[in-house]
């Protein structure tokens, strides 16, 4: 257990941020399952003051997700600043700032990881939103912008100086993405030598890993972003690969669920959101491929269901779940379906 300001946080494992992924109903569901807080997509600052309603929207939750962090990211003091007070209208328990993000077109801008490059401007985001909001405010980094400028030892203290209240530490740098492997030892000297509670975060593919890498390099919590897809039992103690067929279906239907009901709409929009999740759900399970092909060219919620309930499968995983040439970033999920 760790306190982040007033805010008490009980848990081991968290699922990690991500555009595309974790929204109100997936957080719903890896909370039930064991996450230790609810973290937001990512949200343009620039767009909240712009008064975009669909970057605001990305700030909807339920209660039953505290506690919620609301993470931001832009490249511009005043913006960031008073873009975090529109954030702090919808009763956040914490704002985290993004400094992790690869993409080009973020970072190469100045926001995400481009903050590693300016972190002063980092430290007085930070500064500005806790003294606009008088919310905790945390950071999401990673190891530099790339291996001839690690400076994440630099950035910590800096971050730390601001009054940071935790940082999460993607063990790679911007120019590895998500290419490469992430390196714990560099977490781990973070937290050697911080002030404040570190998430570690990387390459973290099942709940005794992450255990394992809690114990070892000291961390406070760990997140887990790609493995997590489609597998919120990655945050329990019970494998998925130990899960049978009628479970999996169960949760996959209670997610459409959730879905439908946060996205309403006259359309197939929410089934559609949908399809990125469900591929992850039946990957490796013995899924027959035929249907899988038919069930992601459906449109008709209730052909869906129907069609997804015919399927009658051995109770067990008859593979061992493994996610091979995924690719996935900050921005956006691309599946390979």
């Amino acid at each position: 257990m760790i306190t982040i300001g007033g805010v008490t946080i009980k848990g081991d494992v968290v699922l990690s941020p991500m555009a595309g992924i974790s929204d109100s109903p997936y957080r719903q569901i890896t909370r039930r399952f064991g996450s230790a807080f609810a973290y937001t997509e990512f949200v343009s600052t620039e767009q909240l003051l712009m008064g975009n309603t669909k970057s605001l929207d990305m700030f909807r939750y339920l209660e039953t997700e505290r506690p919620i962090f609301f993470q931001i990211f832009g490249s511009d003091l005043e913006t960031v600043v008073n873009a975090s007070e529109i954030a702090a209208s919808k009763k956040p328990d914490v704002i985290d700032l993004n400094m992790g993000c690869s993409v080009a077109k973020v970072s190469h801008n100045g926001s995400g990881a481009g903050l590693l490059k300016n972190v002063r401007l980092a430290g007085a985001m930070i500064e500005g939103i806790r003294k606009k909001t008088g919310l905790p405010v945390t950071a999401k980094i990673r190891l530099g912008w790339d291996s001839n400028s690690l400076n994440y030892l630099e950035t910590v203290k800096v971050l730390e100086g601001s009054g940071v209240s935790a940082i999460s530490v993607h063990g790679r740098t911007k120019a590895m993405a998500y290419t490469g492997f992430a390196d714990w030892n560099a977490i781990g000297e973070i937290k050697a030598k911080a002030n404040v509670p570190i998430f570690g975060n990387g390459d973290v593919a099942s709940f005794s890993e992450a255990m394992f890498k809690k114990k070892k390099y000291g961390v406070d919590l760990v997140l887990i972003g790609r493995k997590a897809i489609g597998n919120p039992w990655i945050f329990s103690e019970t494998p998925k690969e130990e899960i049978d067929w009628v479970q999996i279906k169960e949760v996959i239907l209670e997610h459409l669920n959730l879905m439908l009901n946060f996205y309403p709409s006259d359309d197939d929009y929410a089934l559609i959101l949908f399809r990125k999740h469900f591929i992850r759900y039946i990957e490796n399970t013995g899924f027959p491929d035929g249907i899988k092909r038919e069930l992601l060219t459906i449109t008709n919620v209730n052909q869906f269901i129907d069609r997804l309930e015919s399927v009658k499968m051995d109770s067990k995983f008859l593979e061992t779940s493994e996610i091979e040439n995924e690719s996935m970033n900050c921005e956006t999920f691309v599946s390979l379906a």
